[in-house]
C-alpha cells in the first residue's frame, strides 16, 4: 500500500485524472456538526456569493523581477544582467515598481484594486518545489497536514454544498482541495476546450469525461496515471462496509453528471471579450463562463507554469508575466460585462521566490521570500508589508517579512466571511488589504 505522501507525489507530478466526491458522501456528512460552532455557513447558491480565484505561478516566481526594487543599489549589483532599470518598470514608489510586462496590472494598482503583498514566505523555508508547494497548499509549515486549507474551508463553512464548491483546472487535484467531506472537483480536458472554442460535438466531450472517470475494474484505486484520483485526504469516505470498487463507481457516476452539467453551463455564456490562446487564458475563460452560468462554486483554481527560471531568464520571465497580465485583463473585463466583477477576488501564489544574486547561466535559483497579488473590486489596493532587505539575507535569500497564513486569514474572514482559526488551525494577524 502506498502512503498518502507517496500518492500525492505521484498524482501531483503528472497523473492525468478527473474526479469529484460523490453525492452520497455529501449526504452522509450533511448532518455532521462543524468543527467550530461559530463558523459562518456559506449558502449553496452560485448567484450571489463571493468567489475566490486562485492562480498558481508554478515553479517559483522571481519576485525581485516582478516587484522590482529599482531604487536599491544592492539589487543592481546582485543582478548585472537581469536587473531592471527605472525605464523598464511601472513606477509604484521611489523604491519599487512593477515589471513593465504587466501594464494592465499596473493600471489596476493605480486605480486602487490591486494589492501587492511584499516579502511573503513562512518560517523554516524549504527550497524543494514539492515540499514548499505542499506547505502553501496545506497552510502547514511543518508539512504534516492531511487536508488542504481550501478543503478545510469547504468542510467547515460549506456543509451540504454541491460537489462543484471548488473546481480546479489542473491535471490533478491541488493539495489545497484535500478534504474529509467535499474536496471539490478537478477537470483537465483538451476536449472540453476544443468543444467550447471550436464548436465540437457535445456528446464526444461527454464521452471523453465518461472514459476518464470509468473505473478500471481493479479492486483498489488506481493512483499512478489511473482514470480516477482519490481525494487528497487519502480516505475513500464511503459508507461503512462499502468496497473500494463500489466507492469508485459512485465517484465515476457523479463525475459524469458534474462534467455534463459544467459543459452545458459553460456553453451558454458568450462573451464579447477576447481571450488569447494561452492555457491560462483558456482556463480563465472557462471560469468566466461558469460564473456567468451561476455555478455554485466558491473557489476556482488555475495554474500558470514555467517560472523555474534557472537559465536564460531574460525574455522568458517577461513573457510569463505578460501572459498573466493579458489573461487577467480579459477575465476581469468578462466579469465586468457579466455584472459579476464585484463577486470575484483573484489571489496569486508561488511556492517560493528566487535567490537575490543571478547565477552563471543567466537565471536565478530557488530562494525564499517573494511577492503576491490580490486583485478585485473589493480589494484595498496598495503595497502591503515591508519589502525584504537585499543585504540582510538568509543564506543568500530574502528573509520573509509576511507570513502567508496572514493572507489566507484575511481572504477567509474579510472576503469569504468565515472564521479563519478552524481552517488555518491557528490565529494569524490579518493584513487589511480587503476593502
Amino acid at each position: 500500500m502506498k502512503t498518502r505522501r507517496d500518492f500525492l507525489r505521484s498524482t501531483l507530478l503528472g497523473a492525468s485524472a478527473s474526479w469529484t466526491v460523490p453525492m452520497f458522501v455529501e449526504q452522509t456528512f450533511a448532518q455532521l456538526h462543524n468543527d467550530s460552532k461559530d463558523l459562518a455557513v456559506q449558502g449553496v447558491t452560485g448567484k450571489d456569493g463571493p468567489i475566490l480565484v486562485v492562480v498558481q505561478l508554478a515553479g517559483g516566481n522571481d519576485g525581485l523581477n516582478t516587484l522590482v526594487p529599482y531604487g536599491d543599489d544592492a539589487y543592481h549589483k546582485a543582478r548585472p544582467r537581469l536587473a531592471k532599470t527605472e525605464k523598464e518598470i511601472i513606477k509604484l514608489s521611489d523604491y519599487c515598481g512593477l515589471n513593465s510586462a504587466m501594464p494592465w496590472l499596473g493600471s489596476r494598482f493605480k486605480e486602487g484594486d490591486l494589492s501587492i503583498i511584499q516579502g511573503v514566505g513562512y518560517p523554516n523555508p524549504n527550497r524543494s518545489h514539492f515540499v514548499s508547494t505542499s506547505i502553501w497548499e496545506t497552510a502547514d509549515p511543518a508539512n504534516r497536514s492531511n487536508t488542504g486549507w481550501l478543503g478545510r474551508y469547504f468542510d467547515n463553512a460549506c456543509p451540504g454544498a454541491d460537489p462543484t464548491v471548488g473546481i480546479s483546472f489542473n491535471k490533478t487535484q491541488p493539495e489545497s482541495f484535500g478534504a474529509v467531506k467535499n474536496p471539490g472537483i478537478c477537470l483537465s480536458s483538451p476536449e472540453l476546450y476544443r468543444w467550447i472554442h471550436s464548436g465540437g460535438d457535445k456528446v464526444m466531450a461527454e464521452e471523453f469525461f465518461n472514459d476518464l472517470n470509468r473505473p478500471d475494474g481493479e479492486n483498489d484505486a488506481p493512483v499512478d496515471g489511473g482514470s480516477i484520483a482519490m481525494p487528497a485526504g487519502g480516505k475513500t469516505g464511503g459508507v461503512k462496509g462499502e468496497s473500494n470498487l463500489a466507492f469508485l463507481e459512485r465517484v465515476a457516476l457523479d463525475a459524469r453528471v458534474s462534467s455534463a452539467k459544467i459543459l452545458e453551463i459553460a456553453a451558454k455564456h458568450k462573451s464579447t471579450v477576447q481571450y488569447d490562446g494561452t492555457p491560462l487564458s483558456r482556463s480563465l475563460n472557462l471560469v468566466g463562463r461558469m460564473i456567468a452560468g451561476g455555478l455554485p462554486t466558491r473557489v476556482f483554481y488555475v495554474s500558470h507554469g514555467g517560472f523555474d527560471t534557472h537559465n536564460n531568464q531574460v525574455g522568458t520571465h517577461e513573457r510569463l508575466l505578460q501572459q498573466l497580465d493579458a489573461s487577467l485583463k480579459s477575465f476581469m473585463a468578462d466579469l465586468k460585462e457579466q455584472g459579476n466583477a464585484d463577486r470575484v477576488v483573484v489571489m496569486t501564489f508561488s511556492e517560493f521566490g528566487r535567490r537575490v544574486n543571478e547565477n552563471a547561466s543567466g537565471g536565478t535559483d530557488h530562494g525564499q521570500g517573494s511577492c503576491l497579488f490580490v486583485l478585485g473590486d473589493a480589494v484595498k489596493g496598495g503595497l502591503v508589508g515591508k519589502h525584504p532587505s537585499l543585504t540582510d539575507l538568509s543564506q543568500g535569500d530574502l528573509k520573509f517579512t509576511t507570513d502567508f497564513r496572514g493572507i489566507y486569514a484575511t481572504v477567509l474572514e474579510d472576503w469569504l466571511k468565515t472564521p479563519s482559526k478552524p481552517v488555518l488551525k491557528g490565529s494569524f494577524e490579518k493584513l487589511g488589504f480587503m476593502g
